[in-house]
């Protein structure tokens, strides 16, 4: 009986659960939207916001639990330069999921994950540059 079992196993041993859930998070640090199937983006959320709420309070302590549970310092600096200060308002649901269609091949669902409040990309216009010439 699986009675109290949390989280989904996809298919996958601990470690490696751990590992792929741990770079999916320090990809979502670093791009702030990523692409993935409906059921890990789901499963992300428990191991990704739990990062930006502890990232709003700046200590060595905090930076180092985070360190532990991403192992990139990159990642950690920016959640910490960055995100903490951008969501210090913001009491939790910093991820959003939105569903994108399904995966070609075996028509797994997908969603794009991204964070709330994420800067629009600059959008590079190319009348300007035939205006300046």
């Amino acid at each position: 009986m699986r009675h109290r079992h949390s989280g989904r196993q996809l298919n996958r041993n601990s470690s490696h659960r751990k590992a792929m859930f741990r770079n999916m998070t320090v990809s979502l640090v670093e791009h702030e939207l990523i692409k993935t199937t409906v059921a890990k983006a789901k499963e992300l959320r428990g191991y990704a916001e739990p990062l930006i709420t502890l990232s709003k309070t700046d200590s060595v302590a905090n930076r180092r639990l985070a360190f532990d549970r991403t192992r990139s310092k990159d990642a950690v600096g920016k959640l910490f330069t960055e995100l903490g200060p951008r969501y210090q308002e913001r009491p939790g649901g910093y991820i959003r999921i939105l569903k994108c269609g399904y995966r070609t091949g075996d028509k797994a669902p997908m969603a794009y994950v991204e964070l709330v409040d994420r800067p629009a990309p600059e959008v590079y216009d190319e009348v300007e540059e035939l205006d300046a010439e």
